[in-house]
């Protein structure tokens, strides 16, 4: 009788354990986007002292290392023994390399309105792009949702107020080819799931930054004059080695392995909507912690924003689901 009773015990833990798994991605989805939304508020403080590719650079080359070193100590594991890194090496260009020079030209050229606006539409690029590539069609209410998802954003951002400030051509081109490479790299994620797992995806992604923004950073300084001696230089003010850190290990490691994870489990359109929650955790972190003003139409934003990534998910379903890396091993 005893036997019966932990059998039973282990056969309904084990059911509740996966249901509780299956919550995993969503709580990946929520966490990136939390993680990104404070952000904002780093950058900005670095960006007070050191240039936007110093930030960059010095951001995954610690991301790099930090991640070597979870590697070196058996935290996490890798094997890339056989498999083809073409397809990471295309991700990784992408986002974040090709992504991160789009964007931070974008806003240069443009207002920060517009570049809030571009990025917004992310989730529809990578729908359009997972119809095609990916054969995951959305429900008419999934696209609804991510839509009103998107609204949200655009409604926070217009009622803050559109900055007057001359739009060229050229920057708008740089956020649509943000836009583009954000999208392509959901998709690239999303089928390079079926091959490698989130942290082999995140530890080539983090190299690969590494090595071309710090390269790039190295031709402007040499360009510019200044010595390679003083390369660091900047990371003796507190200013730049707090964001620094802050970008560098959960900004790039973390937030990137919980993206890349979620777009093993989830339809590439479900998982990209997340990346709009970054709006209402930078609101309420700009409120929070900087005391910043707070206003109705945030709360209206917001609430447009988190019924958009609710909806997403819970009509969210695909014809043609692609099987994770973890049901593939």
């Amino acid at each position: 009788m005893l036997y019966n009773y932990i059998r039973c015990f282990k056969k309904g833990w084990g059911v509740k354990l996966e249901r509780i798994k299956a919550y995993y991605p969503y709580l990946a989805g929520i966490g990136m986007a939390s993680i990104f939304g404070f952000s904002f508020m780093f950058t900005s403080m670095g960006l007070d002292v050191a240039s936007p590719m110093e930030l960059i650079a010095y951001r995954f080359l610690l991301a790099a290392f930090m991640i070597t070193l979870l590697w070196i100590f058996g935290i996490i594991k890798l094997n890339y023994r056989g498999k083809n890194l073409w397809p990471l090496f295309l991700l990784s260009l992408s986002e974040p390399v090709v992504y991160f020079i789009f964007e931070t030209y974008g806003v240069k050229y443009t207002s920060s309105s517009l570049s809030g606006l571009m990025i917004a539409l992310i989730p529809v690029a990578v729908t359009a792009l997972a119809a095609v590539f990916l054969k995951e069609r959305p429900s008419l209410y999934q696209l609804f949702f991510i839509l009103l998802s998107v609204t949200g954003v655009a409604f926070i951002i217009f009622m803050t107020g559109v900055e007057s400030r001359n739009t060229s051509i050229i920057g708008f081109v740089y956020l649509l080819g943000a836009v583009l490479s954000a999208a392509f790299y959901s998709i690239l994620a999303r089928k390079s799931s079926l091959e490698f797992t989130p942290i082999e995806i995140t530890f080539v992604m983090m190299w690969f930054a590494a090595i071309s923004f710090n390269f790039l950073n190295l031709i402007d300084r040499l360009a510019k004059g200044h010595p390679i001696s003083d390369y660091f230089r900047d990371l003796t003010d507190y200013r730049v080695l707090i964001p620094v850190l802050y970008l560098g290990v959960l900004s790039s490691v973390v937030a990137y392995f919980l993206n890349n994870y979620a777009l093993s489990k989830l339809p590439a359109s479900q998982a990209s909507v997340f990346a709009n929650l970054t709006t209402v955790i930078s609101v309420i972190a700009g409120i929070t912690i900087r005391r910043e003003a707070f206003y109705w139409y945030h709360i209206i934003g917001a609430i447009m924003i988190l019924i958009g990534v609710w909806g997403t998910n819970y009509f969210g379903k695909v014809s043609q689901p692609i099987i994770s890396s973890e049901e593939t091993h």
